[in-house]
Protein backbone atom coordinates (compact mmCIF):
# COMPACT_ATOMS: atom_id res chain seq x y z
CA UNK A 1 0.00 0.00 0.00
CA UNK A 2 1.38 3.36 -1.06
CA UNK A 3 -1.15 5.43 1.18
CA UNK A 4 0.73 7.12 4.24
CA UNK A 5 -1.40 6.83 7.15
CA UNK A 6 -0.42 10.40 8.67
CA UNK A 7 -1.53 11.62 5.15
CA UNK A 8 -4.95 9.66 4.90
CA UNK A 9 -5.95 11.49 8.36
CA UNK A 10 -4.38 14.87 7.61
CA UNK A 11 -6.96 14.79 4.35
CA UNK A 12 -10.04 13.81 6.84
CA UNK A 13 -12.87 16.13 5.75
CA UNK A 14 -14.34 18.72 8.71
CA UNK A 15 -17.05 18.92 6.69
CA UNK A 16 -19.68 17.70 4.16
CA UNK A 17 -22.41 14.94 4.09
CA UNK A 18 -20.63 12.42 6.16
CA UNK A 19 -19.77 14.30 9.05
CA UNK A 20 -22.81 16.41 9.16
CA UNK A 21 -24.87 12.71 8.80
CA UNK A 22 -22.16 11.40 11.69
CA UNK A 23 -23.37 14.38 13.80
CA UNK A 24 -27.21 14.09 13.32
CA UNK A 25 -26.56 10.76 15.20
CA UNK A 26 -25.27 12.48 18.78
CA UNK A 27 -28.85 12.95 19.58
CA UNK A 28 -28.42 9.44 20.34
CA UNK A 29 -24.93 8.94 21.11
CA UNK A 30 -24.27 12.58 22.47
CA UNK A 31 -21.35 13.12 23.48
CA UNK A 32 -19.16 10.39 21.61
CA UNK A 33 -17.93 11.86 18.37
CA UNK A 34 -15.36 14.70 17.67
CA UNK A 35 -14.45 15.15 14.39
CA UNK A 36 -11.01 14.55 14.95
CA UNK A 37 -8.96 15.42 11.85
CA UNK A 38 -5.12 15.88 11.33
CA UNK A 39 -2.23 13.59 12.75
CA UNK A 40 -0.30 15.42 14.96
CA UNK A 41 -3.71 16.75 16.60
CA UNK A 42 -4.87 12.88 17.08
CA UNK A 43 -1.99 12.57 18.66
CA UNK A 44 -2.27 15.53 20.74
CA UNK A 45 -6.25 14.74 21.81
CA UNK A 46 -5.60 11.05 22.16
CA UNK A 47 -2.32 11.19 24.31
CA UNK A 48 -2.66 14.90 25.92
CA UNK A 49 0.94 15.16 24.99
CA UNK A 50 2.47 18.49 24.15
CA UNK A 51 6.10 17.55 24.06
CA UNK A 52 6.69 18.85 20.16
CA UNK A 53 9.61 16.29 20.30
CA UNK A 54 7.76 13.46 21.85
CA UNK A 55 4.66 14.03 19.41
CA UNK A 56 7.11 13.05 16.76
CA UNK A 57 8.55 10.25 18.39
CA UNK A 58 5.10 9.34 18.68
CA UNK A 59 4.16 9.79 15.44
CA UNK A 60 7.24 8.15 13.70
CA UNK A 61 6.37 4.58 15.49
CA UNK A 62 2.73 5.05 14.84
CA UNK A 63 4.07 5.30 10.86
CA UNK A 64 6.49 2.76 11.65
CA UNK A 65 3.74 0.12 12.63
CA UNK A 66 1.31 0.75 9.87
CA UNK A 67 4.26 0.31 7.58
CA UNK A 68 4.88 -3.30 8.77
CA UNK A 69 3.14 -5.27 6.40
CA UNK A 70 3.38 -8.17 8.98
CA UNK A 71 0.76 -6.21 11.37
CA UNK A 72 -2.63 -5.73 9.99
CA UNK A 73 -3.31 -1.95 10.00
CA UNK A 74 -2.95 -1.60 5.75
CA UNK A 75 -5.46 -4.27 5.46
CA UNK A 76 -7.78 -2.73 8.24
CA UNK A 77 -7.56 0.78 6.51
CA UNK A 78 -8.24 -1.17 3.18
CA UNK A 79 -11.35 -2.92 4.96
CA UNK A 80 -12.64 0.90 5.84
CA UNK A 81 -12.12 2.21 2.40
CA UNK A 82 -13.24 -0.87 0.65
CA UNK A 83 -17.11 -1.37 2.21
CA UNK A 84 -17.84 1.67 1.58
CA UNK A 85 -16.73 2.30 -2.33
CA UNK A 86 -18.39 -0.63 -3.31
CA UNK A 87 -21.42 0.06 -1.68
CA UNK A 88 -21.82 3.25 -3.45
CA UNK A 89 -20.79 2.63 -6.72
CA UNK A 90 -22.64 5.36 -8.77
CA UNK A 91 -21.03 8.91 -9.41
CA UNK A 92 -22.16 11.15 -6.15
CA UNK A 93 -20.07 13.82 -6.77
CA UNK A 94 -22.38 15.63 -8.70
CA UNK A 95 -25.53 14.39 -6.27
CA UNK A 96 -23.63 15.59 -3.58
CA UNK A 97 -22.56 18.95 -5.18
CA UNK A 98 -26.37 19.83 -5.17
CA UNK A 99 -27.47 19.63 -1.48
CA UNK A 100 -28.10 22.95 -0.70
CA UNK A 101 -29.25 23.96 -4.16
CA UNK A 102 -32.33 21.62 -4.62
CA UNK A 103 -34.40 19.56 -2.62
CA UNK A 104 -33.73 15.65 -2.02
CA UNK A 105 -36.67 15.21 -4.64
CA UNK A 106 -34.67 17.47 -7.43
CA UNK A 107 -32.13 14.44 -7.95
CA UNK A 108 -34.19 11.51 -7.12
CA UNK A 109 -34.07 10.60 -11.06
CA UNK A 110 -30.39 10.01 -10.62
CA UNK A 111 -30.94 7.01 -8.02
CA UNK A 112 -32.04 3.66 -8.03
CA UNK A 113 -33.74 2.68 -4.63
CA UNK A 114 -31.90 -0.25 -3.51
CA UNK A 115 -33.48 -3.76 -3.75
CA UNK A 116 -34.21 -5.05 -0.22
CA UNK A 117 -31.81 -8.13 -0.33
CA UNK A 118 -29.34 -6.24 -1.91
CA UNK A 119 -29.43 -3.86 1.37
CA UNK A 120 -29.55 -6.54 3.48
CA UNK A 121 -26.32 -8.23 2.28
CA UNK A 122 -24.46 -4.60 2.67
CA UNK A 123 -25.56 -4.30 6.28
CA UNK A 124 -24.41 -7.77 6.84
CA UNK A 125 -20.71 -7.71 4.83
CA UNK A 126 -20.32 -3.87 6.61
CA UNK A 127 -21.07 -5.88 10.18
CA UNK A 128 -18.40 -8.38 8.96
CA UNK A 129 -16.19 -6.07 7.90
CA UNK A 130 -16.06 -4.18 11.42
CA UNK A 131 -15.07 -7.52 13.08
CA UNK A 132 -12.54 -8.41 10.58
CA UNK A 133 -11.06 -5.19 10.67
CA UNK A 134 -11.34 -5.34 14.78
CA UNK A 135 -9.17 -8.57 13.96
CA UNK A 136 -6.70 -7.10 11.81
CA UNK A 137 -6.28 -4.08 14.38
CA UNK A 138 -6.11 -6.27 17.11
CA UNK A 139 -3.54 -8.64 15.81
CA UNK A 140 -5.94 -11.59 16.17
CA UNK A 141 -6.95 -14.18 13.57
CA UNK A 142 -9.59 -12.69 11.57
CA UNK A 143 -12.90 -14.98 13.16
CA UNK A 144 -12.08 -14.31 16.38
CA UNK A 145 -15.88 -13.15 16.52
CA UNK A 146 -15.88 -13.93 20.92
CA UNK A 147 -12.85 -11.50 21.15
CA UNK A 148 -14.94 -9.45 19.26
CA UNK A 149 -18.12 -9.36 21.04
CA UNK A 150 -16.09 -8.48 24.04
CA UNK A 151 -15.13 -5.53 22.64
CA UNK A 152 -18.18 -4.87 21.45
CA UNK A 153 -19.17 -4.29 25.19
CA UNK A 154 -16.68 -1.33 25.07
CA UNK A 155 -16.98 0.47 22.46
CA UNK A 156 -16.92 4.09 22.90
CA UNK A 157 -15.85 7.36 20.64
CA UNK A 158 -15.68 6.96 16.75
CA UNK A 159 -15.97 3.15 17.40
CA UNK A 160 -19.53 3.51 19.15
CA UNK A 161 -20.65 5.72 16.29
CA UNK A 162 -19.60 3.84 13.25
CA UNK A 163 -21.61 1.05 15.12
CA UNK A 164 -24.62 3.66 15.22
CA UNK A 165 -24.38 4.43 12.07
CA UNK A 166 -24.43 1.19 11.02
CA UNK A 167 -27.55 0.40 12.41
CA UNK A 168 -28.95 3.57 11.15
CA UNK A 169 -28.22 4.26 8.16
CA UNK A 170 -27.94 0.78 6.32
CA UNK A 171 -30.34 -1.08 9.16
CA UNK A 172 -33.52 1.26 10.60
CA UNK A 173 -33.38 3.80 7.44
CA UNK A 174 -33.85 1.23 4.49
CA UNK A 175 -34.99 -1.83 6.47
CA UNK A 176 -37.55 -0.54 9.48
CA UNK A 177 -37.45 -0.85 13.41
CA UNK A 178 -37.20 -4.70 13.02
CA UNK A 179 -34.20 -4.48 10.99
CA UNK A 180 -32.14 -7.22 12.54
CA UNK A 181 -34.74 -10.01 12.67
CA UNK A 182 -35.88 -9.39 9.33
CA UNK A 183 -32.43 -9.13 7.84
CA UNK A 184 -30.88 -12.14 9.88
CA UNK A 185 -34.05 -14.40 8.37
CA UNK A 186 -33.22 -12.97 5.31
CA UNK A 187 -29.53 -14.20 5.47
CA UNK A 188 -30.67 -17.25 6.79
CA UNK A 189 -32.39 -18.11 3.75
CA UNK A 190 -29.74 -16.97 1.59
CA UNK A 191 -27.78 -18.92 -0.84
CA UNK A 192 -24.03 -18.70 -1.95
CA UNK A 193 -25.33 -17.30 -5.15
CA UNK A 194 -27.34 -14.41 -3.71
CA UNK A 195 -24.02 -13.03 -2.02
CA UNK A 196 -21.99 -13.46 -5.12
CA UNK A 197 -23.48 -11.36 -7.20
CA UNK A 198 -23.41 -8.23 -4.69
CA UNK A 199 -20.77 -5.82 -5.56
CA UNK A 200 -20.46 -4.81 -1.48
CA UNK A 201 -19.57 -8.47 -0.73
CA UNK A 202 -17.51 -8.84 -3.75
CA UNK A 203 -15.33 -5.76 -3.03
CA UNK A 204 -13.86 -7.08 0.05
CA UNK A 205 -14.95 -11.28 -0.10
CA UNK A 206 -11.27 -12.18 -0.44
CA UNK A 207 -11.14 -11.27 3.16
CA UNK A 208 -14.23 -12.80 5.05
CA UNK A 209 -13.02 -15.50 6.99
CA UNK A 210 -14.28 -19.07 4.82
CA UNK A 211 -12.96 -21.07 1.92
CA UNK A 212 -15.87 -20.63 0.10
CA UNK A 213 -18.67 -17.97 -0.71
CA UNK A 214 -20.67 -20.67 1.06
CA UNK A 215 -18.36 -20.81 4.32
CA UNK A 216 -17.95 -16.77 3.92
CA UNK A 217 -21.91 -17.21 4.12
CA UNK A 218 -21.99 -18.76 6.82
CA UNK A 219 -19.42 -16.87 9.23
CA UNK A 220 -21.97 -13.63 7.64
CA UNK A 221 -24.34 -15.39 9.43
CA UNK A 222 -23.21 -16.48 12.50
CA UNK A 223 -21.68 -12.75 12.43
CA UNK A 224 -24.99 -11.46 12.24
CA UNK A 225 -26.73 -13.71 14.78
CA UNK A 226 -23.94 -13.26 17.41
CA UNK A 227 -24.21 -9.58 17.14
CA UNK A 228 -28.07 -9.36 16.82
CA UNK A 229 -28.58 -8.96 20.66
CA UNK A 230 -26.14 -5.70 21.10
CA UNK A 231 -27.41 -4.25 18.16
CA UNK A 232 -31.35 -4.70 19.86
CA UNK A 233 -30.20 -3.45 22.98
CA UNK A 234 -28.19 -0.58 21.72
CA UNK A 235 -31.29 0.41 19.27
CA UNK A 236 -33.65 0.33 22.31
CA UNK A 237 -31.40 1.71 25.04
CA UNK A 238 -30.79 4.99 22.77
CA UNK A 239 -33.79 5.10 21.28
CA UNK A 240 -32.83 5.31 18.03
CA UNK A 241 -36.14 5.49 15.29
CA UNK A 242 -36.76 5.46 11.42
CA UNK A 243 -38.37 8.81 12.66
CA UNK A 244 -35.58 10.76 15.14
CA UNK A 245 -33.19 9.81 12.42
CA UNK A 246 -35.94 11.46 9.64
CA UNK A 247 -36.20 14.65 11.80
CA UNK A 248 -32.31 14.67 12.09
CA UNK A 249 -31.24 14.15 8.39
CA UNK A 250 -34.45 15.92 6.97
CA UNK A 251 -32.25 19.54 8.50
CA UNK A 252 -29.73 18.84 5.31
CA UNK A 253 -31.51 16.00 3.42
CA UNK A 254 -34.85 17.91 1.99
CA UNK A 255 -38.00 15.75 1.08
CA UNK A 256 -36.51 12.44 2.83
CA UNK A 257 -38.85 11.54 5.26
CA UNK A 258 -41.69 10.07 1.87
CA UNK A 259 -38.54 7.88 0.52
CA UNK A 260 -36.94 5.81 2.79
CA UNK A 261 -35.89 3.49 0.00
CA UNK A 262 -34.53 6.44 -1.81
CA UNK A 263 -32.68 7.90 1.00
CA UNK A 264 -30.82 4.52 2.13
CA UNK A 265 -29.70 4.66 -1.20
CA UNK A 266 -28.69 7.78 -1.17
CA UNK A 267 -26.54 7.97 2.15
CA UNK A 268 -24.77 4.84 0.56
CA UNK A 269 -23.79 6.90 -2.15
CA UNK A 270 -22.61 10.33 0.03
CA UNK A 271 -22.28 9.06 3.59
CA UNK A 272 -18.39 7.05 3.90
CA UNK A 273 -18.80 6.75 7.65
CA UNK A 274 -16.70 3.97 7.55
CA UNK A 275 -13.56 4.79 6.11
CA UNK A 276 -14.17 7.76 7.73
CA UNK A 277 -14.43 6.62 11.40
CA UNK A 278 -12.55 3.60 10.57
CA UNK A 279 -9.35 5.69 9.66
CA UNK A 280 -9.74 7.27 13.16
CA UNK A 281 -10.53 4.65 15.17
CA UNK A 282 -6.89 2.94 13.16
CA UNK A 283 -5.08 6.11 14.23
CA UNK A 284 -6.34 5.67 17.92
CA UNK A 285 -4.86 2.64 18.13
CA UNK A 286 -1.49 2.77 16.35
CA UNK A 287 -0.83 6.40 18.80
CA UNK A 288 -2.19 4.28 21.67
CA UNK A 289 0.54 1.61 20.84
CA UNK A 290 3.12 3.47 19.77
CA UNK A 291 2.69 5.57 22.82
CA UNK A 292 2.59 2.02 24.83
CA UNK A 293 5.78 0.93 23.10
CA UNK A 294 7.77 4.03 23.44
Amino acid sequence: MSKKIYEVVDKLPKGGLTVRALKSLDTFVPGQWDNLVGFDNTIKVVTGETDEAMIQAIGERAVALFNDKKQGYQTALWLYETVDSASGLLGTAALANRIGQDTFLGFLKNISPKPEQAQTIDLAVKLVTEVVAFCKISGIPGDSLGDFLTALGDYSSESLVRMAALVSFDGIIPLGAEFSTKALNAIKGMSPSDIESNQTFKGIKNEIPGNDSKGKLSFMTESFESTKGWMDTFVADKGITQSGLLDNLGGFIEGSRGKLDYLGAFLDMSVKYYEHTGTQTLARRLIERAVAEL
